[in-house]
């Protein structure tokens, strides 16, 4: 584990190989990613990074915002001397795939997002469980999360995964975690994806109860000319169903 910034990062793969940073979604850290490394590391230079106020990155006191993420990960792409980047975001890591991809696109080769959407729940939401988290720590968000993230059906057939997810959950700083809610309280892009030129996926969960596949759609539809797949899982589908995920990623980028 490395840190640039004030971001933990891991780097596998290749060396001169082409760059994917993968981002995290909201609750989770780099170690999500643990069933895509295999796939992707033949021909690309996997960069993982904990999110702000996530893992073994640094947690900033107080309310963070959107431009706050997407100039993190800029600030990564500089420290690691990399011009250009592939990028593929998971939820919030979708959202900030977006902010990138409108704020700065001249770092993205290709763009990924994830079980995402322009505008993911209601300010509303993301400021009672920021409160929630601050008054009371991680365990009742926690303790919710495995029907956010998964089908039964998934929940039933992999407990131990289920568990490591919600218990890795359950160990965040809760003020890294409240901040991040914060930012997804106020961030917007319903007005400003139809901005993003780079080539772009959208990867939508047929069961998410959180970006919903009408979610993923009007992403398509703003940015014009975008892919979607659908696949049989539900919020985190890089997890439930990391066959079907790896081999759209891969299409995607080889194209």
């Amino acid at each position: 584990m490395r840190q640039a910034h004030g971001i933990a990062y891991t780097m596998t793969g290749p060396e001169g190989a082409p760059v994917l940073i993968l981002s995290n979604s909201l609750g989770t850290t780099l170690d999500m990613w643990g069933p895509q490394l295999q796939a992707l590391t033949h021909s690309y230079r996997v960069v993982r990074y904990d999110p702000r106020g996530h893992g073994a990155s640094s947690v900033t006191p107080g309310s963070c915002t959107l431009d706050r993420l997407g100039r993190d990960v800029l600030d990564l792409l500089d420290a690691l001397d990399v011009e250009r980047a592939h990028f593929c975001g998971i939820s919030m890591g979708g959202l900030t795939g977006q902010w990138l991809g409108v704020h700065a696109s001249e770092r993205i080769e290709k763009l990924i997002i994830a079980n995402t959407a322009a505008r993911i729940g209601a300010s509303q939401g993301w400021r009672e469980r920021a409160a929630l988290v601050r008054a009371r720590g991680m365990t009742d968000v926690a303790a919710g999360a495995a029907e956010r993230w998964f089908t039964a059906g998934f929940v039933a057939r992999q407990p131990g995964t289920v568990q490591r997810m919600t218990d890795s959950l359950r160990a965040l700083a809760a003020e890294g975690y409240a901040g991040c809610c914060d930012a997804l309280s106020e961030a917007d892009l319903r007005d400003e994806i139809g901005r993003i030129s780079v080539p772009t996926l959208v990867i939508a969960g047929r069961y998410d109860p959180v970006t919903t596949v009408e979610d993923a759609r009007f992403i398509v539809e703003r940015i014009g000319h975008a892919q979607c797949v659908t696949l049989d899982a539900s919020h985190l589908s890089n997890i439930e169903a990391p066959q079907a995920f790896n081999a759209a990623a891969l299409a995607f980028l080889a194209s």
